[in-house]
């Protein structure tokens, strides 16, 4: 069987085309660190065949930043000598320099998690400014350093001693050694994309495109496809550019014959957005293939009159599929979606050969069943943001899945090019569901007040364009200009973070962005931007992932809501807010709650569907451990475990209590978990099944508060 792995590359346009300099730092500090790693993985391994998908102002970008044509403003930062910072420097340096993975990228660095204790765990806004009198001038130099240190993969450690000597010193940096740390940086910036096109000469790496600015190319059709898929939605004024969609997959393949020499064959179109009549513009793009989800080929099948009330057995997935309308046809594979899911979200959180493992055994099932050599299972997901979570960066996980692969007696990695290339699709859709690979629809870009604003603005500056686009006298420069900032604000980011569906720190800033370019439309040519642009779309508020217990709680261990007022006055984790650039479909957990009382500590979790095991991991201020699990009798057992270095535990404790009927309802003696008053506690949550990691609460971090002293309720006392 073929296995075809799509690894997605994927940064908007982040660059003011008014100033040069990019708002964000994550195209660099990417290339240090998932760029860089995943192609090291696949020269370790010969034999092989892999896909990575860029898009287009992605590698627009890492050719400015290499060529020194763009700098990011986290860079600039970084560069001014610590004793030189202005009081603005030093406070977004403080806003900024800690947006990482605190388990896997800023707590292995013991002076880069102290500063992050000194600064405070959540950035508090209101007295930033007083803050920055906290750190020295050595202090400001070590952030500066540690923040671009910790962002370098394990390929860059492995090919520069630099890195490993920094990271040996630990603190006390100087000026050189940060300025070293910076070029270097560049110099990854300036080659790793070298490094594809050598693997592309070699016949091991294939690389396919999506369109130019990322947009979703439906609604860039026309936002009114969305109903198709979302009927009851509240939808913006209507936004139609069927001329931007052939643009943007034009210059998609212009960048690729400018970056690799040949233009792409294949596409994964923007967040798998999809619609039957994108067929006839992919074709004349030159595209021969699409990748999207299994949710649109299913959905298709039941549009399709051919297949309708067929039966339709899920084994039909594993396999190439002709897509026809209008009288055009493109080849499609649709994506397995719950192992790329678990490549994107649970296997960073299990043992990195049992999560290897746990893939090869289901593409064996698969084989098995499928039991065709035109079989493929097409595994497509991010190829960047995943690894973060990973302790090693994925480099373990990586190596295993690549081995076993590339030694498997009846699997094979292949290209999609290659793929189609040996085996013609025997089946075809004569129709396609409109939607993403996001729940077959596209809710998390249009609907809410957020997003819908966002629309009618991009809107207006469309129409805006298209009114002064008959003027014949303005030059071709400005025009091309003021197109090149529309496209950027058509890309799919932006609407991303608006609305309630994904939220950080960083909302505000993509806001900015988003109006930044469409200012720029205005100003390319000549005119002052509409004045709204000036006021955010998102509300001015700094998301809170969490609220702390502001009163004892004693709550019934049965799983039932047995008391509206069991629970007034817990903490509270809302699972649903996703902290990440990464969509999880499908959670569990719906909402935690903790608390406790004098002698006890509380946990509550909504789930949809049943837990099996429960573990919640307590770093401070003891280590601790405890696991429900359920007893085949129904009823559940409670251990409590200490450690001294988080890795050998033993039985602590046993008098805790779990039961789950409405909801999942855990009970620890406070005694068990060694807690005193005033002491900091630190924890997060994690949701087992068959020992392999599902979920986690909070996606990062941990939950922090502090367990009080006997004159908590009193001091909390509100009428």
């Amino acid at each position: 069987m073929n296995v075809v792995l799509l690894w997605h590359m994927h940064q908007p346009d982040y660059v003011d085309r008014q100033t040069g300099k990019a708002r964000t730092p994550w195209v660099r500090l990417h290339a240090v660190h998932s760029y860089l790693d995943m192609i090291e993985m696949v020269e370790r391994f010969p034999t092989l065949k892999v896909a990575f998908n860029f898009t287009p102002v992605l590698l627009e970008q890492l050719v400015e930043i290499g060529a020194g044509e763009v700098i990011d403003d986290c860079e600039a930062w970084s560069r001014i000598r610590a004793e030189n910072l202005g009081q603005g420097e030093k406070e977004k340096i403080l806003e900024h320099f800690f947006r990482a993975n605190f388990d896997t990228l800023i707590r292995p660095l013991p002076r880069f998690w102290d500063l992050l204790n000194q600064r405070g765990r959540m950035v508090d806004f209101q007295n930033l400014a007083e803050v920055t009198n906290l750190f020295s001038a050595q202090d400001y130099r070590d952030l500066q350093t540690l923040y671009n240190l910790a962002w370098c993969g394990f390929a860059a450690y492995q090919a520069y001693p630099l890195l490993r000597e920094l990271r040996a010193q630990g603190r006390d940096f100087t000026e050189d050694q940060k300025s070293q740390l910076l070029d270097l940086h560049r110099e990854i910036v300036r080659t790793v994309l070298s490094r594809y096109r050598a693997a592309i000469e070699r016949g091991q790496v294939e690389i396919t495109t999506s369109p130019y600015c990322h947009p979703i190319l439906p609604l860039l059709l026309d936002t009114n496809l969305a109903r198709r898929s979302m009927p009851h939605v509240n939808l913006p004024p209507q936004f139609c550019a069927p001329e931007d969609v052939r643009s943007h997959l034009v210059l998609a393949q212009k960048r690729m014959r400018e970056v690799f020499g040949a233009p792409a064959r294949g596409l994964w179109p923007s967040e798998g957005s999809v619609a039957p009549e994108l067929i006839p513009f992919f074709r004349e793009a030159g595209f021969d293939y699409f990748f999207t989800d299994e949710a649109i080929l299913f959905r298709s099948l039941e549009l399709d009159p051919r297949w309708r009330g067929r039966g339709v057995d899920h084994m039909v997935l594993f396999q190439g599929w002709t897509v026809s309308w209008g009288g055009t046809t493109v080849d499609a594979l649709f994506r397995e979606r719950p192992l790329s899911d678990f490549v994107g979200f649970r296997a960073s959180q299990n043992p990195p050969d049992q999560a290897a493992n746990f893939l090869l055994h289901h593409f064996e099932n698969i084989c098995q069943v499928a039991s065709s050599e035109e079989a493929a299972v097409l595994i497509a997901l991010d190829g960047e943001n995943a690894w973060e979570a990973f302790p090693d960066g994925g480099e373990r996980f990586l190596s295993s899945l690549y081995q076993g692969l590339t030694t498997h007696s009846r699997l094979r990695t292949s290209r999609p090019g290659d793929y189609f290339d040996a085996y013609r699709p025997k089946v075809e859709l004569g129709a396609l569901h409109t939607g993403s690979w996001i729940n077959a629809d596209f809710d998390i870009w249009i609907g809410d007040p957020e997003e819908n604003r966002a629309w009618e603005w991009l809107g207006r500056t469309r129409q805006f364009l298209r009114r002064i686009g008959e003027d014949r006298s303005l030059p071709a420069e400005k025009t091309a200009a003021a197109m090149r900032s529309l496209y950027a604000a058509e890309g799919s980011d932006w609407f991303w973070w608006y609305g309630p569906d994904f939220s950080t720190d960083s909302d505000l800033l993509f806001d900015e962005i988003f109006r930044t370019h469409l200012r720029n439309v205005y100003l390319a040519l000549g005119f002052s931007p509409p004045p709204y642009l000036d006021f955010p779309i998102c509300a001015p508020t700094v998301p809170t992932p969490y609220a702390i217990p502001r009163l004892y709680i004693h709550p019934q261990l049965t799983g039932r809501l047995d008391n509206f007022f069991d629970w007034v006055g817990a903490g509270t984790v809302d699972a649903l807010v996703q902290q990440t650039a990464m969509f999880q479909p499908n959670r569990l957990g719906q909402k935690l709650y903790f608390g406790f009382d004098e002698e006890h500590f509380y946990l509550r979790i909504d789930f949809v569907g049943a837990p099996e095991e429960i573990e919640v991991e307590f770093l401070s201020p003891q280590i601790r451990r405890v696991t429900a699990s359920v007893l085949p009798n129904g009823s559940w057992k409670v251990r409590t475990e200490h450690s001294e270095d988080a890795v050998l535990f033993s039985v602590a404790d046993e008098r805790g209590a779990a039961a789950w009927e409405d909801f999942f309802v855990l009970m620890v003696p406070v005694a068990a978990l060694g807690w005193k008053e005033k002491d900091p506690v630190s924890f997060f949550v994690r949701l087992l099944r068959e020992k392999l990691v599902l979920e986690r609460y909070p996606e990062r971090g941990t939950i922090d508060f502090r367990f009080p002293s006997r004159d908590f309720e009193a001091r909390q006392w509100f009428v």
